[in-house]
């Protein structure tokens, strides 16, 4: 089992919007990145956990536990023209963008903010502290562990 970050922006799509889910389940889509794109379609697996991170807010924060349910799959938001992430050199024959699914575990009982992070010493070689524009980043199991501990709940 592997563990990632994964950053979203409340706004566009947040921790309550995949919790809204009828089966707590979507499609993680949109991500044009070609690093994130290559962990999307070549190392998250199914069973992976998952930090949900919001991002491009005021106080960006870890809200949330999510789990892969679906391994990397075309992005088919990449082959629909009417689509905010419409790629015209992406082809079903030819896919460049891929996404996973995820589903709702549950939220921090003590959402991690950034600054939290970036002041634990635990935590000063996460890929989020180094560096952090990255929207899919892999996250060791210490630094999980560390996390999760932050937000209050018992570590797995």
């Amino acid at each position: 089992m592997n563990y990632w970050l994964f950053k979203t922006e409340p706004g566009c799509f947040s921790f309550d919007d995949l919790k809204a889910r009828p089966d707590m389940t979507e499609a993680w889509d949109g991500v044009r990145n070609f690093q994130a794109r290559n962990f999307l379609r070549d190392t998250i697996k199914v069973g992976d956990l998952v930090l949900f991170y919001h991002s491009n807010i005021p106080e960006p924060v870890v809200v949330g536990l999510a789990e892969v349910v679906r391994e990397g799959y075309p992005d088919s938001t990449a082959l629909d023209p009417h689509a905010e992430h419409f790629d015209p050199k992406s082809s079903p024959q030819n896919p460049i963008w891929f996404m996973v699914d995820v589903r709702y575990l549950e939220a921090l009982p003590k959402p991690v903010t950034l600054e939290s992070i970036k002041s634990n010493p635990l935590l000063t070689d996460m890929p989020l502290v180094k560096r952090s524009r990255l929207s899919i980043q892999p996250v060791a199991v210490a630094e999980y562990q560390t996390i999760l501990a932050m937000g209050g709940v018992e570590t797995r």
